[in-house]
């Protein structure tokens, strides 16, 4: 599925601003509100998750549809015998899309685009109304539980009326990111696949083969059109081109996409009338026994797991926090983030590859882990997470998902890798039969092969009993030695993690860290450190990357997490998890500045194999 651009023969016409609103009470469907103006609405900006923008714990905590609504004209005439599509980004979680009243279709998943034709549908003055269903269950993901793990109990538990997430961050819903409409020939590129072969030459240069497939869709009644495809390089100059919707460029001395250091070309694809301009680095990605390599060297990651959560937009599209983001990422040396736990907007993906940033990519299974609640909830009962009968329902959709983040995300150079699940219950009886399709289907359906994870719970345990020493590509450990397991006394549990790794490095694969971290409540010191205060975290920090400095097997290390995020209500939680490096603001806490030093000092190529880089900076 191609990014909405605008060129010689598509338009893009954007949809966002303030729609008609509307929380559903039990009357929206038989009512059918979809098919006129929306009684009693509100006002709701779009793109933004809708519930921290009223001043109501019911609005926020809404538990079921909510309706938009949006009336716009359209000028058909000017685009007579053109392709029209319905485009939404991302509503979270189910959404029922209505256009003049009628059912035009619908999507279950809260983070990824989908379409819908809608020309034969469009009038001069239109009425779009999209449903929006907040709901998680045992077939969703995230997942959600069946009853409330997380605060009061007194729910009532024949019919549910909450939200009870098994995951540990808040469940913002509502259409979190644009709805556009697109205009393109009725002949018309659908799809890109590029992948790359490159000769390492070095110098941050290759001499490459791109090979290419255009996937295209041609109208009924016209004979099928050329097809050209033309590599131009940064300064749009001429580098290659070849005919045909599948083909080879040679590029010689190609410069190569580098971490922190971006190249893009332009990929320029003419299918009859229809034009299409992909951005797109050229670099190789390779495990090689315990190292990761970028462009044939041993890559280092520096950086986060991070959220999409800012306020007032809960997970909203916020464009000018992407910018600071990264500006704040940068500044520090970090060179890498997880998109934890959900796939994130395009609009950081391609913001990711102009600025050089390395992602891990992730599918949004979070919660698959009856066990307890998605990595901080300690009161769940222990059930069968994957019990054919009374487990999880998650697997067509997982597999749906993995399928759609690979098509939308495949061609992104900053894309090193995929994360399957966050957290699951690895050592649990079925993980394996379950697991080991995802891995096959994530493999199968990616052109460039990337290597393929999941971030493993502390529960599962180590490699004897965690499927993921059987599966992963590069092992991803989520490990709080110091916070859930130990802490205050820091010693003991740099022990137990030292002797973890040992287990783990008898595999010979790479393995990082993906999570560790320490709640700090921001302003909040001692003289000594004392758990919650900045100081702890500082030292917590300094005591896990004093050890994972003594394994040349270990590539990486993202702090949990980048900024503090909001979570929903309970005993654990204070208004939000606390674990940021920086405030939800973006206000930098100690460990900020701490790891400002640390990777600054910290290459990105070969840090392991220097002899000088052992000890904590």
């Amino acid at each position: 599925m191609l990014y909405p651009v605008i060129s010689e023969s598509r338009s893009v016409i954007d949809l966002s601003g303030i729609w008609d609103f509307r929380l559903d009470d039990g009357n929206g469907f038989s009512e059918r509100w979809y098919e006129k103006q929306l009684p009693d609405a509100e006002k709701m900006p779009v793109p933004a998750s809708y519930n921290d923008l009223r001043e109501d714990v019911n609005f926020r905590d809404h538990c079921g549809y909510a309706f938009y609504q949006k009336r716009f004209s359209f000028p058909k005439r000017l685009f007579e015998h053109q392709r029209i599509v319905l485009r939404c980004e991302a509503v979270t979680h189910f959404a029922r899309v209505y256009l003049n009243g009628k059912e035009i279709g619908s999507h279950l998943g809260g983070f990824l685009p989908f379409e819908f034709e809608i020309g034969n549908d469009l009038q001069d003055e239109n009425l779009l109304t999209i449903a929006v269903d907040n709901r998680i269950d045992y077939h969703t993901l995230p997942v959600g539980n069946l009853e409330d793990v997380w605060g009061s109990r007194g729910a009532n538990k024949v019919q549910k009326k909450a939200n009870y997430p098994n995951f540990d961050f808040f469940n913002y819903c509502g259409i979190t990111r644009p709805v556009r409409l697109l205009v393109m020939p009725q002949s018309f590129i659908s799809d890109i696949t590029l992948i790359p072969e490159v000769e390492l030459t070095g110098g941050g240069k290759g001499n490459a083969v791109l090979r290419y497939s255009i996937d295209t869709c041609c109208a009924d009644d016209s004979a099928e059109p050329a097809c050209r495809v033309e590599i131009l390089d940064k300064e749009g100059n001429h580098a290659g081109a070849s005919d045909g919707k599948t083909g080879e460029i040679h590029l010689e001395n190609a410069v190569l996409w580098q971490p922190l250091k971006p190249y893009l070309y332009r990929v320029k694809v003419w299918f009859g009338s229809d034009v299409y301009e992909l951005p797109y680095g050229i670099r190789t990605i390779e495990v090689r026994g315990t190292e990761f390599l970028i462009n044939g060297k041993a890559f280092y990651f520096k950086g986060y797991g991070k959220h999409e959560d800012t306020f007032p937009h809960g997970r909203g599209e916020n464009i000018p926090m992407y910018v600071k983001d990264f500006s704040l990422m940068k500044w520090q040396g970090a060179n890498s983030f997880r998109c934890s736990h959900y796939p994130y907007s395009e609009e950081v993906m391609r913001l990711a590859d102009e600025e050089g940033m390395v992602v891990i990519d992730e599918t949004p299974a979070v919660g698959l882990n009856l066990a307890f609640g998605g990595g901080a909830n300690f009161e769940g009962k222990k059930k069968g997470t994957f019990d054919p009968e009374s487990g999880l329902q998650t697997g067509p959709h997982h597999r749906e998902v993995i399928r759609d983040l690979i098509e939308r995300d495949k061609n992104y150079a900053c894309v090193v890798m995929w994360n399957i699940a966050n957290e699951p219950d690895g050592c649990g009886e079925g993980a394996f039969e379950y697991f080991a399709p995802l891995f096959e289907l994530a493999h199968d359906k990616d052109p460039q092969k990337r290597p393929v994870c999941m971030a493993s719970a502390q529960m599962a345990g180590g490699p004897d009993t965690d499927v993921s020493a059987r599966l992963s590509d590069v092992i991803c450990l989520n490990r709080y030695y110091g916070w859930y397991e130990g802490g205050p006394n820091l010693e003991e549990p740099a022990g137990w993690l030292r002797r973890e790794l040992k287990e783990w490095e008898k595999l010979g694969k790479p393995l990082m860290i993906t999570e560790y971290g320490a709640d700090t409540v921001a302003g909040l010191h001692d003289t000594a450190p004392v758990m919650f205060t900045e100081e702890y975290q500082l030292e917590y920090y300094r005591m896990n990357n004093r050890v994972l400095d003594e394994f040349s097997f270990v590539v990486g290390e993202h702090a949990w997490n980048f900024a503090d995020f909001a979570t929903g209500q309970g005993v654990n939680r204070v208004q939000g998890n606390k674990k940021g490096i920086f405030t939800r603001d973006r206000r930098p806490k100690l460990s900020a500045h701490y790891f400002k030093e640390r990777w600054h000092k910290i290459p990105d190529y070969d840090y392991k194999k220097q002899a000088n880089t052992k000890g904590d900076n």
